[in-house]
């Protein structure tokens, strides 16, 4: 079983668990800013009941780390945009920064409770982390003469990730513990062996994730955010994906006398948007009659050459057939969540 000390000395250990944010919550609240996914400098020292001071010297020493997990320095254009469409939203909840605002993403505040040593809240979501592996390794692995509809290269991944997190990593575990001189050569080839056991699992996922459901998702927990933002929050979150794919002249328009839409914008070829943003629950589909009022407000009030009816749910089949006839695209719950984690839109391109 991984230890403590060994997670927070390994970025490869802290690499291999990374997609675990969901541990988080599980600790304690995760305050997030408007727009649903990510957090300052002061939330993160307030999650972690740390000073400020002590996440920004971490974060000077692990800068490059930290960044490719999702931490972001805004500047100039970058920090005024953000400024005006997520903090402007709430200007009396959070201070408004003078020159630059550093952002964290989930995955990024993960990667802090990895390496702060003297936090009772970052200890406390190691251990989570620390009994979910060693569950993860310790689950029973079925037999061939059990599983004959298992792939034969599928039952063995599972049987040598099971030996490898059963005998080879204690046993490396237990040789460091009592080794002086050989240490640092010790505690290598364990995380090589940990490395491995890691891509082993990963393929396993990968191969279960291609057969029964038709490609892995790798974007858990975007949707959990989006379906706690108000209507005018989601509204923004639309248009700050509008302009991260290109577009300018971003303009959100939500509430009475919207003109039966949401937000306007302009592509980078110059062509005419606007967006409905419908808030839904995910059981509650997009009806025929919304994509009618929407179809009107959109060719015949905006002429608009790119229409987006943008909803956190599904589309009910006549809805869908009004939209392919004329022309309306559709960004319905999962296309919203791919959309959110970075795949752009190809309409917008």
């Amino acid at each position: 079983m991984i230890n403590e000390a060994a997670l927070l000395e390994s970025k490869t250990l802290r690499d291999g668990v990374l997609e675990r944010t969901d541990v988080l919550d599980r600790v304690k609240a995760l305050s997030l800013l408007p727009d649903g996914m990510h957090v300052t400098t002061a939330m993160v020292a307030a999650y972690f009941e740390v000073a400020e001071r002590v996440i920004n010297r971490m974060a000077q020493r692990h800068r490059d780390e930290l960044t490719v997990n999702g931490l972001r320095i805004l500047r100039g254009e970058d920090l005024a945009r953000f400024k005006g469409d997520t903090l402007s939203l709430f200007p009396e909840s959070y201070p408004q920064p003078r020159s630059s605002l550093a952002l964290w993403s989930r995955r990024a505040v993960l990667n802090v409770a990895m390496l702060l040593r003297d936090s009772n809240v970052a200890r406390q979501v190691r251990t989570y982390l620390l009994d979910m592996e060693y569950l993860a390794r310790t689950r029973p692995v079925e037999t061939p003469a059990r599983s004959r509809d298992v792939p034969l290269d599928d039952r063995i991944d599972q049987r040598i990730t099971h030996i490898l997190g059963k005998t080879v990593v204690p046993m490396f575990n237990a040789l460091i513990e009592t080794s002086g001189e050989h240490r640092q050569e010790l505690t290598s080839l364990r995380e090589d062996v940990e490395r491995i056991e890691q891509r082993l699992c990963d393929h396993h996922t990968r191969i279960a994730d291609l057969e029964h459901t038709g490609g892995p998702r790798r974007y858990t927990g975007i949707m959990a955010s989006i379906d706690a933002m108000n209507w005018r929050e989601f509204e923004h979150h639309i248009a700050v994906l509008l302009r991260r794919d290109g577009c300018t002249d971003v303009i959100v328009h939500g509430g009475p006398g919207d003109r039966g839409v949401d937000v306007t914008a302009r592509t980078a070829d110059g062509r005419s948007v606007v967006a409905q943003c419908k808030s839904f629950a995910p059981y509650r589909p997009v009806w025929s009659g919304e994509l009618q009022k929407f179809l009107g407000a959109s060719r015949v009030q905006h002429a608009a050459d790119v229409a987006l009816f943008v909803a956190t749910t599904s589309f009910a089949p006549d809805a869908r057939a009004i939209a392919e006839a004329y022309g309306v695209t559709l960004v319905d719950r999962s296309h919203l969540e791919k959309w959110s984690a970075g795949v752009p839109l190809p309409v917008l391109q």
